[in-house]
């Protein structure tokens, strides 16, 4: 993976530097290495340590490699919200914009919740809202509470591979197009979880997500889990090939999300191929052999195989 690494900084105008929170590498914050960055982009390995920074990636070729041993010992963390900050999406504690991000081995968090009431007005609190064409997350874990991860931009193409996304509300919601692949999706205790809010808006739109050999768990106290409502009419959301160690509302799995007065359910594509666990239930549209296949990685991103990319 290093090799790769270092193949890629000698073919690019990319930069190679270290940060530290305790100040003993090139840069002390991951913002002053990102702001650093020339125009090839930077390969920035981050030390172990909590770096309490809202975090803006707005260059493209941008890589946060975390050298600790787990994805626990690098945390990029801020304690924000909408009614705080003045909307959700400015609660982002990472917000990457860049084209050809690339980030592995670290947590990116949002801790408003963690000590304040979950229901409060205003509790939206954004770990990573990310919008930049071609990213690829790996080994990374998310967490939040309400609106957790945020992957948009039309016609954005996100991978996530091996990582951890916890949360109780929409905590995985947006437009972009979001391919989830042997990730753990954790709800975390509430009275009504959401997994996802996906917000397709037309027909035509290239927007979806969709969860390949993933595994769905849950907290005891999570009540009533939804693998997700609509945010836009149009909400494009697939499961394949995923083990559900929880239990799902038995109302369809799938909650209502009227707008403009009128329900959505109707419109959206909501499927699954092949659940396991105890929160699977054929009665659930199930998409055949044949149907699964446009939810193929490189078919689903045009050809474009985030899984080489490391």
């Amino acid at each position: 993976m290093l090799g790769f690494a270092l193949l890629l900084c000698l073919t690019t105008d990319a930069s190679r530097v270290t940060v530290s929170a305790d100040g003993s590498a090139d840069f002390k914050t991951v913002q002053a290495a990102v702001d650093a960055a020339p125009a090839g982009g930077a390969l920035i390995f981050i030390r172990p340590g909590i770096y309490r920074e809202k975090l803006l990636v707005n260059k493209a070729h941008i890589q946060l490699r975390g050298t600790g041993s787990n994805a626990s010992k690098v945390v990029l963390s801020y304690d924000d919200s909408a009614g705080t900050a003045g909307g959700t999406t400015k609660s982002a504690s990472v917000t990457v914009a860049g084209e050809d991000f690339y980030a592995e081995n670290l947590t990116m968090e949002n801790t408003f919740s963690r000590t304040r009431a979950l229901a409060q007005e205003g509790s939206q609190a954004v770990a990573l809202r990310i919008s930049g064409d071609r990213s690829v997350l790996r080994n990374v874990r998310f967490l939040g509470f309400q609106d957790t991860l945020y992957p948009t931009g039309k016609p954005s193409r996100i991978y996530f591979a091996d990582c951890y996304i916890e949360g109780n509300v929409d905590f995985i919601f947006g437009d972009a197009r979001a391919y989830f692949e042997n990730c753990e999706i954790h709800s975390l205790a509430h009275q009504v979880v959401y997994i996802t809010a996906q917000s397709k808006l037309h027909p035509e739109e290239q927007s979806g997500y969709v969860f390949n050999h993933c595994r769905l768990t849950a907290d005891p106290d999570a009540k009533s889990v939804y693998l997700g409502r609509p945010w836009r009419a149009y909400s494009t959301v697939v499961f394949m090939n995923t083990k559900m160690d929880l239990k799902i509302a038995q109302e369809g799995g799938w909650h209502e999300w009227e707008h403009d007065g009128k329900p959505s359910l109707g419109t959206v594509f909501y499927a699954e191929y092949k659940s396991s666990g105890e929160g699977a239930n054929p009665s659930r549209r199930q998409l055949s052999e044949a149907e699964t296949k446009q939810f193929g990685l490189t078919t689903f991103f045009d050809g474009w195989n985030a899984a080489e990319v490391r």
